[in-house]
């Protein structure tokens, strides 16, 4: 009856799992955005280290976890898993209810996964300073944490919104000793032409890609990092997925489905691909990827070639997009602000493979509340969705007699977030639902890829 099920940390992982060689299907290629064909790692050494392009195009389904990384790890890692019994008893429901905790990083999320190994790699690599974007602060956090730890200069532009709502994660940042711009910002050529057209600009995250793309190609000792979409990104996040697996053997059960909230995807990627490779083995996992429903790039974007950034600096991948200059409402969750999906995401999902369903967020907070009064943690804005749908998925057991065991990610805490709560609590929270005619039009504007 135990409502926690740890790990050692002798037990961290000590190899990322790569899915790309169980992919459903060869992947598309990356495009280069100034030829419009596809690249090659040269193309894009000016922006990431060599062994980072080559866990991105790596077809090994194993990598090896440096030690220094696993040893910096050890501050959070083996994450908890929760058996979220109070929420069941709560909802009355015959379902099991898991959560994978990631909140226990000292960022509060599960972006240092990622964060640490990118700037490692950065940093044998010779590179002085990182430069990156971020939404809610929770990427910026992570890699300013991790270049802390190296050593290693960082600059975050961080979306002109996020930087309003959260002020304490800029605060983070900047005690960790990054500095913080708001994005659109006067400091590159991206932001200014953007201001120029919009000079109050919420911005977005396709936005501060293009300012930090566009910083780290313009000074010679200084490299781009993402927290989400690319391969790379997924393959670190995979410990999360590997050490639930290894936790659920302790419990003695195995989920019957798989949920986490998804905007770039990284955090999805990282609790369920691990899973869903055991589809082959014949397990009935399903999984699902919760999005906002402002920002529906699954579930009513088009699976299409797309450049990541607003200012189509960053490559071109397939994937499903709402359009690169797409611009979303100012929701709380404001690291699922993203106009596309990670290109695996997507092809798993334009396969058939993971399932994927859409909230708005008024929906999200109540279930965040509900959350919070059973289980104690207040999750983020961002974690409330997989919270919303584990609920519903919960629920839905109850109604039809049956047992189910639900996993979700709980990405991240919500500490620095009660300016969303405030909202929700006072009545003020809006819904946004994003315009069918806003996304066709944006759509409108893909490039054209002839292969």
């Amino acid at each position: 009856m135990n409502t926690k099920i740890l790990l050692s940390e002798d037990q961290i992982p000590r190899q990322w799992y790569n899915i790309i060689p169980d992919m459903p299907g060869p992947l598309h290629p990356v495009i280069n955005p100034r030829t419009l064909q596809p690249a090659t790692p040269e193309d894009m050494l000016a922006i990431f280290p060599m062994a980072i392009l080559q866990q991105e195009i790596s077809t090994e389904r194993w990598i090896d976890i440096p030690d220094e990384v696993r040893d910096i790890y050890r501050l959070w890692r083996p994450s908890p898993l929760y058996r979220a019994r109070r929420l069941e008893l709560a909802l009355q429901t015959p379902a099991k209810i898991y959560y994978k905790y990631e909140g226990v990083s000292p960022a509060g999320s599960h972006k240092p996964n990622s964060a640490i190994p990118q700037a490692w790699y950065n940093k044998q690599a010779g590179i002085r300073r990182l430069a990156t974007e971020t939404g809610a602060g929770q990427w910026g956090s992570s890699l300013a944490l991790a270049c802390s730890m190296f050593g290693l200069e960082c600059t975050v532009y961080m979306v002109k919104v996020s930087c309003t709502q959260k002020p304490y994660r800029r605060s983070m940042m900047q005690l960790w000793g990054a500095k913080v711009i708001p994005s659109p910002s006067e400091f590159t050529n991206s932001g200014r032409s953007i201001l120029a057209h919009d000079p109050e600009c919420l911005g977005s995250l396709g936005i501060a890609i293009s300012e930090a793309v566009e910083d780290a190609a313009t000074h010679s000792d200084t490299n781009y990092a993402l927290g989400s979409v690319l391969n790379h990104v997924c393959l670190h996040q995979t410990v999360i997925g590997l050490e639930a697996k290894e936790q659920f053997k302790i419990a003695g059960d195995y989920p019957d489905v798989v949920i986490a909230c998804c905007g770039g995807g990284s955090n999805f990627a990282g609790l369920a691909f691990p899973f869903i490779a055991d589809r082959a083995a014949g397990k009935k996992v399903r999984a699902l990827a919760v999005e906002p429903a402002s920002c529906p790039t699954l579930t009513k974007g088009v699976y299409a070639f797309d450049y990541g950034d607003t200012a189509k600096m960053a490559p071109i991948s397939m994937m499903y997009t709402l359009g690169h200059d797409f611009m979303p409402p100012g929701i709380h969750a404001g690291g699922l602000r993203y106009h596309g999906d990670s290109p695996l995401v997507s092809q798993l999902y334009h396969a058939g493979e993971i399932e994927a369903k859409s909230y708005k967020q008024n929906a999200c907070f109540e279930g965040a509340i509900l959350f919070s009064r059973s289980e104690g943690i207040v999750p983020a804005p961002e974690s409330s969705h997989a919270v919303r749908a584990a609920i519903d998925e919960a629920m839905l057991a109850k109604e039809e007699g049956k047992e189910k065991t639900i996993l979700f990610g709980l990405s991240g805490h919500g500490q620095l977030d009660m300016g969303a709560y405030d909202a929700y609590l006072s009545g003020n929270l809006e819904d946004y639902e994003y315009p069918e005619a806003k996304i066709r039009e944006a759509l409108e504007r893909l490039p054209r890829i002839v292969l």
